[in-house]
């Protein structure tokens, strides 16, 4: 009853932060549970563009990412790194 996927372990052990955590929840309150989802998977060493659609991932990053960097350049205390994923749905 004991399966030892290799993937799964590696991508596993890779923890989430508090500063993370507290990205998520401020998601979750927000009640932008998709934003929350691309959040937790990115955090969690996995690309969402693998299990989000690309349109809806485009229009996440716009309506979210757009958003949260234009509050933070008013607000430098908090650092925020930018989203850098290549699709692996579209081979260009």
């Amino acid at each position: 009853m004991n399966q030892n996927i290799t993937g799964y372990q590696t991508q596993m052990s890779k923890k989430i932060n508090n500063e993370q955590i507290e990205q998520i929840l401020k998601a979750i309150i927000a009640g932008k549970y998709s934003w929350a989802c691309v959040l937790i998977l990115r955090f969690s060493g996995y690309n969402p563009i693998d299990y989000i659609p690309y349109r809806t991932y485009i229009r996440l990053l716009k309506n979210n990412c757009l958003v949260d960097t234009s509050k933070s350049s008013q607000t430098n205390s908090e650092g925020m790194e930018t989203l850098n994923f290549k699709s692996t749905w579209l081979q260009l």
